[in-house]
């Protein structure tokens, strides 16, 4: 069993920074790939940014791309995102998910581990 931690959310006034962690229970964290998705009120579950399992490979949401940055330390089971420049659209609850595979992907369906979520509000 894989248990995801997310941390790191709060509230911030926009164009400020926040970075979030997501540490992994087990053994095998750096054999897959990792991602970050969001849930804003009302709406639905939106890919953020995700990365392959060697951190080679990232990819980004249009809406955060040149703001938002992820990051994985294998060595600490755990993988980030940080998020600067935050606008009050950003405001949601952030989830770290981990992937059956190596490989990134944009598919909610090849995410078999999810956190618990963190929020993240940002004012105007």
């Amino acid at each position: 069993q894989v248990h995801l931690v997310e941390s790191g959310g709060g509230l911030v006034q926009a164009g400020g920074s926040l970075r979030l962690s997501c540490a992994a229970s087990g053994r095998t964290f750096s054999s897959y790939a990792m991602g970050w998705f969001r849930q804003a009120p009302g709406k639905e579950r939106e890919f953020v940014a995700i990365m392959d399992w060697s951190g080679g490979s990232t990819y980004y949401a249009d809406s955060v791309k040149g703001r938002f940055t992820i990051s994985r330390d294998n060595a600490k089971n755990t993988v980030y995102l940080q998020m600067n420049s935050l606008k009050p659209e950003d405001t949601a609850d952030y989830y770290c998910a981990r992937s059956r595979y190596g490989s990134a992907s944009f598919s909610e369906n090849s995410y078999d581990y999810w956190g618990q979520g963190t929020q993240v509000t940002v004012s105007s």
